[in-house]
């Protein structure tokens, strides 16, 4: 066979409509409507067969149709508007404007890098697999609605993660269709005289990983991927980045080498060409990109002659990471040996001794497993503020990894939480937008005020569009399955049963998402007698959509999909259920408003916050979850349904039966029957209604992207910030101080002690109101008493002489004695009723600490 040569040819454009490639080449056409809609009206056919793709359809124009149409003066007035439209977004003042306004002096970040193995923008760039690249293209473009300073950091994947289809047996198969870069919305960095632009890493045996970056630009907002395919690297290098979360263990070092160190190297390029300023704060989304805290620590001592603790002191307080998983299995782990042969010998880090950075990731914590380097505990180590994705995965975080702050209660392990949103504008359909404009005067907002109008939308227009929707997403789940099934080897002539499959006017439950074990894809399964009653009620039916992919290396996942995907091939109930292959942003933008219940059925605390379901609210549907991720923080009893957990049932068949029943008895006894209830005079399911408008009034502000990326500004990234700055300054003489500072303090800490407690100002028989007056002596050991503070822990007293609910006093130095013995004193107030007790503690203090429990050190009385 002959070797075939491959290159990409360029469209040019007429210069009259040149304007096309720049609306084309930037991805807030993935979110904006009117910029959709230029496009498809160039040929609606065409813009159909390359689903929804700008870049391609431009290149699949031909000449003649590009003449054609820049010779029409109504058109190239449409893309003139179109591209001025685009141009006051990218430069009109946003929210960040505001914050940066009112920070003053103390100021904002002028710059965040956010780093993430994964970016979910668009079907058209399938860089991601599932919750997590989601949430980073959410991020990126709230960051960009909002005016936010970030610039992104990832991988770019030739293959991506993988394309789903199924055998005829009903099995997950994979594919892998190579992407061309230079067919995708994506430009190349290239220096000066037009060469591309290069990252070095240097890799065992004097090897040297060689990487492109590539820009995409989601709106206002760069996004740089690194991509080692390029013809300088041996053969295994340019396969480093030839999928997402795939291959061995080794290979996924390298990729995650790649993005940390590369990212760095990637971001410098960037500054360099364009003059944007270097990061105040770096974001680290999950423990995939955590070493890029290594290369900058690298950075610092070979620029500003700094020593590895002043280097990491620098790194740690201008960094932000986040934790997604509430379960160890979910955490990149290597071996120790792996770490020694890739940060060792002629492949170190100059100034980062190997020694230093297997301390990072070790688990030498109780329930730590030694020879393990974890990615996770090196990110919690390197990141000086922390979080989980909800409230309640806040909760499970600090149970999860407070062995690294031995001494502390959970509640006080510094890792706090920021709940995850969505971008609107990306996953609502437009009927909503239209119904907002039409009756509210503007699209829905974070504005309260615009939520708390949404009952004056009609209930009739509300339950139109609802309806529109739902035969929308039937069609398309029609085209789906056909295509599905001629895949799996039916023929056309087998296939006409699929023009029945759903119905427009059957309450349409969706439930799609990746598939671990931990997700039960198939608890509805567990009565499928009972399934299909619901399924075939004569009076209350229901229909099934479900979707979602399954790690290539999961057979147990692949077994649970093909268990689903057994069940609807069931000429009795395939009418009513069907598993719809191949999940990602496009089937998800059909899918959310086109089902009028989302249904989310993990196992509890096993789902850090999940997103799904906010988007199906965001269009009108009710939830029907578990108590878990973000359903655990905002389910009102008005907003959907609660599936009660089975919690203290160790036996976890036992425990799916339960939570399985229960699911069946909310559907059959309070779903199917409101959603049918119809009132006479209009055909309305009025009560069903307003859950629907119940559900957009609480929840919609909440679960908007712009709020949560406005969370993390301001409870993250500006106090990073300004942490950093603290630390900086010519030969960052903070940085060198704090440094020094816990040198001392962790040298000395042994000797820390309290010695007495006395307390007075209370009767035997104390009321609420009584003040306690407390005094702790204290040794230093040599230290100062502006290096600790001193505490008092008080609450009630539980019957296992514990106490509980407890609030903290800090004590004032009241007096230096000989033999560097303190006194501290202050008062309590007492204010509840019932057992009470107090304990007396010592803590490190330093204005550079971002929480007192930093440190992982305290005495206790």
């Amino acid at each position: 066979m002959r070797a075939i040569r491959r290159f990409s040819v360029r469209t040019v454009l007429p210069e009259a409509i040149a304007p096309l490639g720049d609306l084309a080449s930037n991805l807030r056409w993935s979110w904006h409507e009117p910029t959709r809609d230029l496009f498809a009206g160039l040929d609606p056919k065409r813009w159909k067969a390359v689903r929804h793709d700008p870049v391609a359809l431009l290149g699949d124009l031909g000449t003649d149709r590009l003449a054609e149409l820049a010779a029409d003066p109504e058109f190239v007035a449409r893309v003139n508007a179109a591209a001025a439209d685009l141009d006051a977004y990218l430069h009109e003042p946003g929210w960040y404007t505001t914050h940066a306004a009112e920070a003053g002096e103390a100021g904002a970040p002028r710059a965040i890098a956010y780093f993430s193995a994964e970016f979910g923008i668009t079907a058209v760039l399938p860089q991601y697999s599932g919750g997590l690249g989601i949430l980073a293209g959410d991020h990126l473009k709230a960051a960009s609605d909002l005016g936010v300073p970030i610039v992104g950091v990832g991988l770019f994947y030739k293959t991506g993660y993988f394309k789903q289809s199924l055998s005829r047996e009903g099995w997950q198969q994979e594919t892998y269709p190579v992407l061309d870069p230079d067919g995708l919305p994506l430009a190349l960095l290239r220096e000066a005289d037009g060469t591309p632009c290069q990252v070095r890493v240097a890799l065992p045996g004097g090897r040297q990983l060689v990487a492109h970056v590539w820009k995409a630009q989601v709106g206002r907002v760069p996004l740089l991927l690194l991509d080692s395919d390029v013809q300088a690297n041996d053969e295994a290098a340019r396969g480093i980045t030839d999928r997402l979360y795939g291959g061995s263990g080794e290979h996924r070092l390298q990729q995650e080498m790649l993005l940390g160190i590369g990212g760095v190297r990637a971001l410098r390029l960037w500054s360099r060409l364009t003059g944007a300023p270097n990061p105040d704060v770096y974001h680290c989304n999950e423990g995939h990109a955590g070493f890029l805290g290594l290369e900058r620590i690298r950075e610092l001592v070979q620029s500003e002659q700094l020593t590895f603790d002043e280097g990491l002191e620098a790194v740690r307080a201008g960094t932000v990471f986040t934790t997604h998983t509430p379960v160890p299995a979910g955490i990149d782990r290597f071996g120790t040996d792996q770490i020694q042969t890739y940060f060792g010998g002629d492949s170190a880090l100059p100034g980062v001794p190997v020694d230093r950075i297997l301390a990072l990731g070790a688990e030498d914590y109780p329930g730590g497993e030694s020879g393990v380097f974890n990615m996770a505990v090196m990110g919690l180590r390197l990141g000086g503020r922390a979080n989980g994705v909800s409230q309640l995965h806040g909760e499970v975080s600090r149970t999860m990894f407070d062995g690294l702050w031995p001494g502390f209660d959970d509640r006080e392990v510094p890792i706090t939480s920021i709940t995850n949103g969505v971008h609107a504008p990306t996953w609502v359909d437009h009927r909503v937008f239209d119904l907002a404009e039409k009756h509210l005067g503007t699209r829905l907002v974070a504005d309260a005020n615009v939520w708390d109008d949404v009952p004056r939308v009609p209930a009739a227009e509300v339950w139109g569009a609802r309806r529109e929707m739902r035969e929308q997403l039937v069609l398309e789940a029609r085209r789906r399955l056909r295509s599905s099934w001629l895949r799996r080897g039916a023929s056309g002539a087998e296939l006409g049963w699929i023009e029945n499959v759903l119905d427009p006017d059957v309450l349409t439950i969706g439930f799609a998402r990746r598939v671990p074990t931990y997700k039960r894809l198939t608890l509805m399964l567990r009565d499928p007698d009972r399934l299909r009653a619901l399924l075939l009620h004569p009076e209350r039916p229901i229909q099934l959509v479900i979707a979602g992919k399954s790690h290539p290396a999961d057979d147990k996942g692949k077994s649970l999909i093909q268990e689903i995907v057994r069940f609807a091939d069931d000429p009795a109930v395939r009418n009513r259920i069907v598993f719809l292959p191949n999940y990602d942003i496009a089937m998800a933008q059909y899918l959310y408003p086109g089902c009028d219940v989302w249904l989310n059925n993990p196992l509890r605390p096993f789902e850090a916050c999940g997103t799904s379901g906010m988007k199906s609210a965001l269009n009108g549907g009710l939830n029907l979850s578990i108590l878990d991720g973000w359903w655990d923080e905002w389910f009102d009893g008005e907003n959907g349904w609660a599936i009660p957990t089975a919690d203290g049932v160790e036996d976890p068949e036992h425990r799916d039966d339960l939570e399985a029943a229960a699911l069946y008895d909310l559907i059959e006894g309070q779903v199917a029957p409101r959603f049918y209830a119809r009132d006479e005079e209009s055909g309305l399911p009025g009560r069903w209604l307003e859950m629907v408008s119940h559900t957009l009034r609480s929840l919609g502000p909440k679960v908007l992207a712009t709020r949560m990326v406005r969370d993390y500004v301001e409870q993250l990234y500006t106090p990073a910030a300004r942490a950093g700055w603290a630390l900086d300054g010519d030969g960052h003489p903070g940085a060198r101080e704090l440094a020094a500072w816990k040198q001392r303090v962790r040298a000395s800490w042994s000797g820390v002690r309290v010695d007495h407690v006395e307390s007075s100002g209370v009767s035997d028989a104390p009321q609420v109101g009584d003040v306690l007056s407390v005094q702790g002596f204290v040794s230093l050991d040599g230290l100062d008493a502006s290096d600790v503070q001193v505490q008092v822990v008080h609450g009630r007293v539980s019957y296992q002489d514990e106490l509980t609910d407890t609030q903290v006093v800090t004590l004032h130095h009241a007096e230096s004695y000989e033999g560097g013995r303190h006194r501290f004193e202050g008062d309590i107030k007492l204010a509840r009723t019932g057992a009470f007790g107090y304990t007396v503690r010592v803590l490190p203090a330093h204005a550079g600490l971002a929480s007192p429990t930093e440190l992982g050190l305290v005495v206790n009385a």
